[in-house]
């Protein structure tokens, strides 16, 4: 791809992500105050912080990998379902993952 191409791409992107920001401040208020909406954003979010955890931890590139980072997760989320605080938990998947790294796995 071309640069031109690629700065067009990332303008039209940017130009979009604005339009959707301006659009939900010009939503009126009574539509949000609804608990099905309400309800629905907060899945959406949790959606899609799931789906980049799940990319950031599986891939590399274009490849599905299983490295150390799965069981780092896998610590973390344990460490989340007892309700570590969230520095605690980061803590424990980075000591995981580089214990396991030591030991040789990549």
């Amino acid at each position: 791809m071309s640069d031109a191409v690629t700065w067009v791409a990332l303008l039209v992107a940017c130009a979009v992500c604005f339009a959707l920001k301006l659009a939900g401040h010009l939503v009126p208020e009574h539509w949000l105050a609804k608990p099905r909406v309400a309800r629905t954003a907060a899945l959406v979010t949790v959606a899609l912080l799931s789906a980049l955890v799940a990319v950031q931890a599986a891939t590399t590139g274009r490849a599905l990998v299983a490295d150390a980072r799965l069981p780092a997760l896998a610590v973390a989320a344990v460490a989340l379902a007892l309700r570590a605080p969230f520095v605690v938990v980061v803590v424990l998947a980075a000591v995981t993952a580089a214990v396991l790294r030591a030991m040789g796995m990549p």
